[in-house]
């Protein structure tokens, strides 16, 4: 019983080899390209070559989303370009603003932010602005911030209290689109003529808030909500904490994060706001409860002024579509109260290690379907519906927040599952049994190689000419040696007799050198079996 159990193992036992051997070179190629694709994409990420692909999906997600809407706690008092012609000047009058100031603050809204600079003073009216810009505690008027490239910047209204300013500077990424929200920071040091003091977006001492936070701020002091540090110095408004855009944070990748920047979650494509025209406000034609209670920004729509923005939304219209300055503002203060007072999902992304393990994820699962599915095409359909799955988790992470890379990602799952496909037609080929074999004894000589060397070597000297004639001449000699007696007296005898006293034979050289060559074939074979053995 105990023999035929052995027989059946020793019978069975070379077969579980072999398929351990294609199953661990399988397994382990999957894991070693997994693992070296991942590497590869992660490198080539962090070298900022995937960012512009990157930054595309993040556009993408962002026209996919619904249209939330307008604010119902902002209204924009647009500026066109009927108003100016309408007073046949720019920029318009002081008397004009101060006029429009004054009807709205009326209506009590929580603050009303000026959208226009002020630093020059534009008569007729230049007083009456200048006392309600200094007098009212709802406005928040701008300035620019200076910059190390040699521009001072733009100085606020004279006589406006510093806790009323907020810098109307915006971030562009490279291409031209706005993605990021600036929310405060320390101007850059400029060299000023000895005496001569800095503006207040000209101090590097300063800590300048951004004009949506300010107007933001605004609103949320009458719900009793300040604003707080957190231990990482991160801003934070009642329950919700602002996380800090850093130079590497999600898909940006050495991107200059100067300041405190959030990113900008977008509200709406078209209307973030209830909007209304300055000469309806003007005219008293503006309902009171579009302003009572709200945030109220005054800015220009005109195409004639060019204060105009590239979006995320932009690239997916027929023709390029720019929001004027005004509008991207109050996205951004719809973005703080809505954060804060309603629970909208701020932005926010993994650590790299996070996304690394994101990533490897998906190349592994990439190869592993490359791996276990061997058909054309059921494995072009798996990988579809698998690319498909990336993108609707994705997306549906995006929805409540969350962006976490889709690129790399579907990248990785490609190359990893293209690179198992190249590696099972190696092992189709015999390509990975040899490998396994070597990788198991890796001193062991080839001796297959050696072998079938060994082989052309014999067929070579087997097939020459000379050696087939020597085959042939030792062929007669054995028959003349088999048909004569050693004692007949025949013709053939007596030549034979003869040459045995001579002490030569015929043909003895040639046997002689057939013998020489039958012994180099057999001393090949030899070696060839010693080596196999």
């Amino acid at each position: 019983m105990i023999s035929k159990f052995s027989q059946a193992i020793n019978s069975v036992w070379p077969r579980l080899q072999g398929m351990y051997a294609a199953l661990f070179v399988s397994s382990a190629s999957v894991i070693f390209t997994s693992a070296v694709a991942t590497a590869l994409v992660m490198g080539v990420r962090q070298a900022g070559l995937l960012q512009t692909q990157e930054l595309w999906a993040f556009d993408q997600f962002i026209q996919w989303r619904g249209d939330e809407g307008p604010d119902p706690r902002l209204l924009i008092v647009a500026i066109t370009e009927d108003d100016i012609q309408q007073q046949k000047k720019w920029p318009l009058p002081d008397g004009i603003l101060a006029r429009a100031l004054g009807k709205i603050e009326q209506q009590k809204p929580r603050a009303i932010g000026l959208d226009l600079y002020r630093d020059l003073p534009f008569a007729p009216g230049t007083t009456e602005l200048t006392k309600q810009l200094q007098e009212s505690d709802r406005i928040i008027a701008v300035c620019k911030v200076s910059d190390t490239s040699g521009n001072s910047g733009i100085a606020p209204p004279p006589g406006v209290a510093e806790s009323r300013v907020g810098f109307a500077d915006l971030l562009i990424d490279s291409g031209g689109t706005l993605r990021r929200s600036l929310l405060f920071l320390n101007p850059p040091a400029v060299d000023k003529p000895s005496g001569q003091k800095p503006h207040l977006c000209q101090d590097s001492s300063a800590d300048l808030y951004s004009f949506s936070l300010q107007l933001a701020l605004n609103y949320l002091k009458v719900e009793k909500i300040q604003p707080t540090l957190t231990p990482s110095k991160e801003l934070k408004l009642g329950s919700t904490v602002f996380r800090r855009l850093e130079s590497n944070s999600g898909s940006y990748q050495n991107v200059n994060a100067a300041g405190y920047q959030v990113l900008l979650n977008y509200r709406s494509p078209r209307r973030v706001a209830q909007q209304v025209t300055l000469t309806e406000v003007l005219t008293d034609k503006v309902d009171p409860n579009l302003i009572k209670n709200r945030v109220v920004l005054i800015g220009a729509i005109s195409d004639s002024i060019k204060d105009f923005f590239y979006t995320p939304y932009s690239g997916g219209e027929d023709k390029d579509q720019e929001m004027p300055g005004v509008v991207i503002h109050a996205q951004a203060v719809s973005q703080i109260l809505s954060a804060v007072l309603d629970g909208r999902p701020l932005f926010w992304y993994w650590s790299n290690w996070g996304e690394t393990v994101w990533i490897g994820v998906w190349s592994l699962l990439g190869g592993t379907l490359a791996w276990k599915i061997r058909h054309p095409v059921r494995f072009g359909l798996g990988s579809g519906i698998a690319l498909g799955g990336l993108l609707v988790v994705c997306f549906g992470f995006f929805s409540q927040g969350a962006w976490i890379p889709l690129v790399p990602s579907a990248l990785t799952f490609m190359t990893t599952a293209g690179s198992v496909v190249i590696l099972d037609r190696f092992n189709k080929a015999g390509y990975t049994k040899a490998i396994y074999d070597r990788l198991k004894n890796p001193f062991k000589v080839n001796v297959e190689i050696d072998q079938s060397k060994r082989e052309r070597q014999v067929a070579k000297i087997t097939q020459s000419e000379y050696f087939q004639d020597l085959q042939k001449k030792g062929k007669e000699l054995r028959n003349k040696k088999t048909q004569v007696p050693p004692d007949s007296n025949s013709e053939a005898s007596t030549d034979v007799r003869e040459t045995k006293k001579n002490g030569s034979a015929p043909g003895t050289l040639d046997k002689e050198y057939f013998q020489q060559m039958q012994n180099q074939v057999k001393e090949l074979k030899k070696r060839g079996s010693k080596n196999d053995e």
